[in-house]
């Protein structure tokens, strides 16, 4: 069953980002994750969200989202995002 992490992705340092930007791809790949919706075009229909972009990763399984989240490549990159961003987080099992 897919499962899907989304970030809400809030104002932060672009430039402290890059490194972060550039390396993120290559640990998605060997835990079958891709990226299906990344945008800043937002139609908030109810509620007071408060950020400047969405970003929808689609994994295989929740085991494979949380192995990718764990992994030692990410943890190596993940305090680049932390440090540069204040985003919000989750991880969605998805219905089949």
């Amino acid at each position: 069953m897919s499962a899907y992490m989304i970030f809400d992705v809030r104002r932060g340092d672009k430039k402290a980002m890059k490194p972060y930007s550039e390396k993120v791809m290559g640990t998605l790949e060997p835990y079958g994750g891709r990226i299906i919706a990344a945008s800043d075009n937002i139609d908030v229909r109810e509620g007071d969200w408060d950020f400047e972009r969405i970003l929808i990763v689609e994994f295989p399984t929740m085991e494979a989202a949380q192995s990718w989240y764990d992994s030692p490549e990410y943890q190596e990159i993940l305090p680049i995002r932390l440090k540069a961003y204040n985003d919000q987080m989750v991880i969605v099992e998805g219905n089949q």
